[in-house]
């Protein structure tokens, strides 16, 4: 009875307990002689941690219940994904009563790292040090990885110094902080009114025995970087320190930016050309991998961009496989950085759909939740927004580009190449369903390719020499790119009304307007029509490279791609695959090699394209509707 009637009043306060999420495994107790964890009844407590949402909370007190007597007490660190959280300044009192057998210690933990790892004696855990701690290196370079000028930076640039304050100030726990690891030098040209730098542990790198800070707050010094690592590893600082930035100076930055402790490297790049005295190496692009590049800014007349690079792979080996990480998970990050992942766009406006969209029937008859008006806008400059929370069935897409770039109608070029996304619509019963029965199974009618190369010609069949007849839009955009590319007429349509009956489909993707500005160039591209599942993930990844073919052929490079979708929609049969892939966290997307050989937009053919770093999630089945 005693046991029940504790079920009870547990389950009574099971809605005053905060919200915590994942993987919480004990009740951990912090003592005055250690950490202390307790199996059953306490674990009761573990127990709403395990099934509660998202996002950590923090007890202010929480009772300690035995079936006789009760101890009210405070927690003060808390098992949380094998990590401690501090909750408070108390300590917590266990009573003699307390049975031996059900005192036993229950704590495992793994050494992974970030972890906090402990050894267990006689009901103690001792925070031992973590040998692993790793950093991120917090940089404004140019091109050429010049970083300064005479000891001070060449530039002015307010909003550089404002990403650095919130990549370094900025913490997951508000318990905790950050630190900053630095140079002297670094740390002698902080004006005195700034230093140390506010909210963070100042790290002072320094062999000098006459060099004293005096007793400054928040500053330490250290004689060598991995003195300090090790510091920040050991308590009490690996309770109190989140993330680790390395921030300068020369020697310190070019000994720590491509060394195997650097998970990741952000990276202010300055576009205008700067006279500068002191350099850094360039990023190891074998090792390192983009996350996410901000689209260019320009402040006092200085052209820059934010750049975070991660770290996807211990080494550089060679013969290197360009497409497996070993690194698995990129948690590391800032959350403010993770967040900025461009494969958000597509997964937000997905929730969006799904959890607000208006209910439609459609043509297919499977019924959809749907939007209208809906943009995405991607940036070319550093790789190719091809998904990652699933995997995109990458050579179909260059197939396919190329095949509308050859004008060609036919599906059976593609089918031959083990290429089956038009089968559906090709097939004889679908084109006898519209009417086409005349049509020879696999003839498209004049779609994307003979449109793009051919508008205004008469249709025949898909067999039929259409050579010098009609309007090549696309040669019409490559020589408007290259002659006049200012021109507000850069258009390349597919939506042809007089021949829209003849077509085995119309035109998803409508039309495209191609824009050059600062030797890059950009598309926005206007679909009606958005199956986001299926289709729009293809569709994002066609006019990336589309447009990436057209720059190199114009020795331009990239820019932006802007996608707009009208009837943005998910199939009512999408939605339980598509929250399995909203529950995926991205990776990099991957960066695309162009033959540099090939400047004709015709002489194209699939192995002139490389991907390197494409290792997404598991492919997701969806059915197409037809």
């Amino acid at each position: 009875m005693q046991g029940k009637a504790m079920k009870k009043r547990v389950k009574e306060r099971e809605v005053a307990l905060p919200a915590f999420s994942g993987e919480a495994r004990t009740l951990g107790i912090l003592c005055q002689d250690g950490m202390k964890s307790f199996p059953f009844p306490f674990k009761c407590h573990c127990h709403f941690m395990q099934r509660a949402g998202e996002g950590l909370g923090a007890f202010s007190s929480v009772e300690v219940l035995k079936p006789r007597p009760r101890f009210p007490h405070q927690v003060l660190l808390l098992l949380h994904r094998r990590r401690f959280f501090t909750l408070s300044q108390s300590t917590v009192g266990v009573q003699n009563r307390v049975e031996k057998s059900n005192f036993r210690l229950r704590l495992g933990l793994s050494a992974m790292a970030g972890d906090v790892p402990m050894t267990i004696s006689n009901g103690n855990a001792q925070i031992q040090p973590d040998p692993k701690r790793t950093y991120q290196v917090v940089v404004a370079a140019t091109q050429n990885m010049g970083i300064g000028k005479d000891g001070k930076l060449p530039w002015k640039l307010p909003s550089d110094l404002k990403f650095f304050k919130e990549v370094t100030l900025t913490t997951s726990d508000p318990v905790k902080k950050n630190a900053v690891i630095m140079g002297r030098k670094t740390w002698e040209s902080i004006p005195l009114e700034h230093r140390p730098l506010p909210g963070r542990l100042n790290v002072v790198l320094t062999r000098s025995g006459s060099f004293d800070i005096a007793t400054a707050e928040n500053v330490v010094m250290c004689a060598s970087m991995k003195s300090a690592l090790e510091l920040l590893a050991a308590s009490p600082y690996c309770l109190s320190i989140e993330k680790v930035f390395v921030i300068g100076g020369g020697q310190v930055l070019s000994d720590a930016l491509n060394a195997p402790g650097c998970d990741a490297i952000h990276l202010t790049e300055i576009r205008t050309n700067f006279d500068c005295d002191t350099f850094i190496p360039p990023i190891d692009l074998s090792v390192f991998h983009p996350w996410y590049s901000s689209f260019p800014v320009v402040e006092n007349n200085i052209r820059f961009t934010f750049v975070t690079y991660v770290r996807v792979r211990s080494s550089a080996i060679e013969p290197l496989d360009t497409s497996k990480f070993e690194v698995e998970k990129f948690s590391f990050l800032p959350k403010n950085i993770f967040d900025k992942h461009e494969e958000y766009l597509y997964l937000k406006l997905v929730q969006d759909i799904i959890s607000n969209g208006v209910q439609k029937d459609d043509r297919t008859g499977t019924g959809t939740v749907s939007k209208f008006g809906c943009q995405m806008r991607f940036n070319l400059r550093k790789n190719l927004p091809l998904l990652t929370t699933k995997k995109v069935f990458w050579r179909g897409v260059v197939e396919e580009l190329l095949w509308f770039i050859s004008g060609s109608t036919n599906a059976k070029v593609l089918q031959e190449k083990g290429i089956r996304i038009w089968d559906g619509n090709a097939s004889r019963d679908f084109l006898d369903s519209i009417g086409l029965a005349d049509r020879e199974e696999g003839d498209l009618g004049p779609i994307y390719g003979f449109q793009w190369r051919h508008f205004g010609a008469r249709y025949t069949n898909m067999h039929a020499d259409y050579t010098g007849k009609g309007f090549d839009q696309l040669l019409d955009v490559i020589d408007k790119i290259k002659k006049k590319p200012d021109d507000r007429r850069i258009i390349l349509s597919a939506w042809n009304p007089s021949d829209l009956e003849l077509m085995a489909l119309p035109p998803c993707h409508v039309f495209a307007q191609f824009y050059v500005a600062n030797g890059e160039l950009s598309c926005q591209m206007y679909q009606r029509s958005a199956d986001m599942g299926l289709g729009v993930p293809f569709n994002i990844a066609s006019y990336a490279l589309l447009t990436c073919m057209i720059a190199h052929v114009c020795d331009l490079a990239p820019g932006d791609f802007v996608h707009v979708l009208g009837d943005a929609h998910v199939y009512r049969n999408h939605v339980r695959p598509l929250q399995e892939q909203l529950q995926k966290l991205p990776k990099p997307f991957p960066v695309l090699k162009i033959n540099p050989q090939k400047k004709d937009i015709d002489s194209f053919v699939a192995t002139d394209f490389t991907l390197v770093g494409y290792d997404p999630h598991q492919k997701i089945e969806m059915k197409m509707a037809i």
